[in-house]
């Protein structure tokens, strides 16, 4: 990652990428891309009463790209959010183990959404939104393959207490839509937004 000023391709504004998250980082460098600063974002990412879960991806993605822009001025600001959906229900970031194994325990056997929102913030303040939506099918889980999984602590700080691409994959028995997007950041909607604001991406 650059540690100075220049922009990641001449002539461009440079890359933020509002994300402290090491997946979002790494997905990214899969375009091509290796953003000139990232800055993490403090925001209330709590939901509002009655939102469903694709209303609240897209909100926070844009929230975290304003939040940017006003850390970093003048800048091209890429920012998204992930959230995990069952039915009209968001399930929160794991951050306990009781949490995490409700979250898992409510999976187990079914299917759920994952919605993975991306935000682009040009220095103009012109804001492009994309939204990949993904419908993920767990294998029904025996009581001590949860506490095996609760165990290895890996659900700890993800959407749903899970992250598919760790030891959850072994869980998942069908995916229909985009697998970088259940991981953070969706690729084909990232690199649609970033060449329509004018960078060169592979």
């Amino acid at each position: 990652m650059a540690g100075d000023s220049s922009p990641a391709f001449p002539n461009s504004p440079a890359l933020v990428l509002a994300s402290a998250s090491p997946r979002r980082l790494e997905l990214l460098g899969r375009l091509g891309v290796v953003p000139d600063r990232v800055v993490a974002t403090d925001i209330d990412e709590s939901p509002l009463k009655a939102e469903r879960p694709r209303a609240h991806a897209v909100r926070l993605a844009a929230e975290k790209a304003r939040a940017a822009a006003a850390l970093a001025p003048g800048c091209l600001i890429l920012a998204g959010d992930t959230v995990v959906g069952a039915g009209a229900r968001i399930l929160p970031k794991a951050e306990d183990e009781t949490t995490a194994r409700a979250c898992i325990a409510l999976l187990s056997g079914r299917r759920h959404r994952v919605f993975s929102a991306v935000a682009v913030m040009t220095p103009d303040g012109k804001l492009r939104e994309a939204l990949s939506e993904t419908i993920v099918r767990f294998k029904r889980l025996s009581a001590e393959e949860i506490d095996d999984y609760i165990a290895g602590g890996e659900w700890h700080g993800k959407a749903g207490g899970y992250a598919i691409q760790g030891s959850a994959e072994g869980f998942c028995d069908w995916l229909s839509g985009s697998h970088s997007g259940v991981v953070g950041l969706p690729l084909y909607e990232t690199r649609r937004l970033l060449k329509a604001a004018g960078l060169k991406v592979q």
